[in-house]
């Protein structure tokens, strides 16, 4: 009984560390890449300026990502 306890709570943990791994990962991946200027433009963007917020680039889709 000890033994199966041990080895369901190994388990567990592997598994904890797995999906915060996997979060991690799809956590950097859902964040938008920063573009640049030119970037912006080639795509068919508009480059927006806001006060205390930067500028930006709004894309043809309707997505917004900060320039760099």
């Amino acid at each position: 009984m000890r033994m199966r306890r041990m080895l369901g709570l190994a388990l567990a943990s592997a598994t904890l560390v797995g999906a915060s791994a996997v979060g991690a990962v799809s956590a950097a991946a859902a964040s938008s890449p920063n573009i640049s200027r030119e970037d912006c433009a080639a795509a068919g963007g508009q480059v927006v300026s806001q006060p205390y917020a930067g500028d930006s680039c709004k894309l043809p889709d309707g997505t917004k990502q900060a320039i760099t």
